[in-house]
C-alpha cells in the first residue's frame, strides 16, 4: 500500500514536472510575447536573440521618427548661439544640448535602420507638425536667427523650455509604450537630463 502511494506520488510528480515545462517552453518560445512580460522574457535565450536583431514595436518606431526632427532642430537652434548670445551661459547651455543631442540623432537612425524601419529625411522638420511636440514654427526660427545679444539670450531660453517640454512628453510615451531596451533608456536620460535643464533656464530667466 505504502510503496503505491509511493509510486502514485511519484507520477504525480512527473506530470507536473512536465507540464511546467510545456508552460515554460510555451512561455519562452512565442517572440510576440517579450513587450507582454514587460521585458522579463530577455532572460531567454530567444528573447535575447530578437532583442539583439532590434525587437521593438510601433511605439518605438514613432519615438525615434518623432525625436529625430525634434532634436535636430534642437542641434540647429543651437548652433545660432555662439555668435549670437551674451550670456556665457546661454552659450554653455546650447554646447551641451549639442553635445548630447547628436549621438542621440546617429543612435536612433542606427535602431531605424536596423529595424528596416524609414529614417526622417535631413529636411522633414520643415515640412513636420511645426508648433506641436514643442516644435518651432519656421517663423519662430526666423526670429530667433535674427535676434542677438540679450534678446536672443530670453528668445532662446523660452523656445527651449518649450522644445525641452514637448521632448519629454515624447519620452514618457515611449517609457510607458515602448519596448526596445535601448530607446526606453534613453528616453529616461531625455526626461532626466532636458527637465534639469528646463529648470536651469527658467533660473536664468528668472522664473522659478
Amino acid at each position: 500500500m505504502i510503496r503505491k502511494r509511493s509510486l502514485i506520488r511519484r507520477a504525480a510528480a512527473m506530470a507536473a514536472a512536465g507540464t511546467a515545462a510545456l508552460v515554460l517552453a510555451a512561455c519562452g518560445g512565442s517572440g510576440d510575447s517579450a513587450t507582454g512580460h514587460n521585458g522579463h522574457t530577455a532572460t531567454s535565450a530567444s528573447a535575447s536573440a530578437s532583442a539583439s536583431q532590434g525587437q521593438h514595436n510601433a511605439a518605438d518606431t514613432a519615438f525615434a521618427q518623432g525625436m529625430i526632427p525634434h532634436h535636430r532642430q534642437a542641434v540647429e537652434m543651437a548652433d545660432l548661439a555662439p555668435p549670437r548670445a551674451e550670456s556665457a551661459e546661454v552659450k554653455k547651455l546650447a554646447e551641451q544640448i549639442k553635445k548630447a543631442q547628436d549621438p542621440e540623432i546617429k543612435a536612433l537612425s542606427g535602431w531605424l535602420t536596423s529595424w528596416g524601419e524609414e529614417v526622417p529625411a535631413a529636411g522633414a522638420m520643415d515640412h513636420s507638425a511645426h508648433g506641436t511636440g514643442g516644435m518651432m514654427t519656421a517663423e519662430e526660427m526666423d526670429q530667433l536667427e535674427k535676434a542677438s545679444g540679450t534678446a536672443f539670450d530670453t528668445a532662446f531660453m523660452e523656445m527651449m523650455i518649450k522644445h525641452h517640454e514637448g521632448a519629454v512628453a515624447m519620452a514618457k510615451t515611449e517609457k510607458t509604450d515602448g519596448a526596445f531596451p535601448g530607446a526606453k533608456k534613453m528616453a529616461d536620460a531625455i526626461i532626466t537630463s532636458q527637465t534639469a535643464e528646463i529648470t536651469r533656464m527658467n533660473d536664468l530667466l528668472g522664473k522659478s
